[in-house]
């Protein structure tokens, strides 16, 4: 099934994002997590995709098929195209292709001085463009509710994800925020554009305060003056941030769908836990 079927109607969509494990020995030790999200009936989960080479790109495949096809739940596999070329890319997209999968979060991948950059595609609306002509994927796009640490401007910004759609993105998840005002404005300056696809908000609760400092750091979301202070006053109390965080995020996500926005893509962090909490709180909701 192509992820943009699932917006043909007025379900809002609720899914997940995991990451394989760093070892293929360790793969079958993802089924504990994968039957709890698989439970909750998500519209699709997101497998995550690094750069350096073949290894990863396997890793990545795998956990797509064992989602698909024993779990009966629709994939979504993240590609990066920064640091391969024409060839590699066509490569990745046979292999998905013979092996069923259909829908392809593009993405360039972050800069990396330990893997060499290559020329052939600059940005993932390069990739998308290349491949939308060469077979029947479903292609999703990332975007920043906040901009790209790299972006020059939202103006910039908003030009660029035109640019994905334009190539062939059918539908947007975002990167993690924590304030829905920003996404608000960022939706609103999506329309005034005529990106008229769906854009589904990528949520990720605080349960790390080291970790979650590093994701913003990396991705550049703001600290709301709310959150910041749950972060200050709990960020050694593992349980009291462990709550508190799963209370944030859940405020996050009704104040969201009341709002009328599409779905909520959640970043799980491979802990089931967090998947469950969440949808406990929503379950009469979405």
């Amino acid at each position: 099934m192509k992820i943009s079927d699932i917006y043909k109607n007025t379900k809002k969509s609720l899914s997940f994002e995991i990451f394989p494990p760093k070892k293929d020995s360790e793969l079958k030790n993802i089924d504990e997590t994968l039957s709890v999200l698989c439970e909750l009936n998500p519209d699709f989960i997101s497998v995550t995709f690094g750069a350096g080479g073949s290894s990863n790109c396997n890793r990545t495949i795998e956990l797509a098929k064992k989602i698909k096809y024993e779990y009966h739940v629709e994939p979504v596999v993240h590609l990066t195209c920064l640091h391969y070329d024409k060839s590699e890319i066509d490569e990745f997209a046979r292999v998905l292709s013979d092996e069923g999968i259909e829908n392809i979060l593009a993405l360039r991948g972050d800069k990396n001085p330990n893997y060499p950059e290559k020329e052939d595609f600059r940005h993932a609306s390069d990739m998308i463009a290349y491949l939308k002509p060469k077979g029947s994927f479903c292609f999703l796009g990332a975007c920043y509710p906040e901009c790209h640490p790299e972006s020059d401007s939202r103006i910039s910004e908003i030009k660029n994800l035109k640019d994905k759609t334009n190539a062939g993105a059918e539908v947007l998840l975002s990167q993690l925020f924590f304030d829905n005002n920003k996404f608000f404005r960022f939706i609103e300056d999506c329309r005034i554009a005529e990106i008229n696809i769906p854009i589904i908000p990528g949520i990720m609760p605080v349960i790390n305060a080291a970790q979650i400092k590093r994701m913003i750091t990396l991705c550049g979301a703001s600290f709301p003056p709310r959150f910041q202070r749950i972060i200050n006053k709990y960020e050694d109390n593992r349980a009291a941030l462990f709550d508190a965080g799963m209370s944030y995020a859940l405020s996050q996500i009704i104040d969201l769908l009341v709002s009328d926005i599409d779905g909520i893509h959640l970043y799980t962090m491979n802990n089931p836990l967090v998947a469950r909490k969440i949808c406990e709180g929503i379950r009469n909701i979405i």
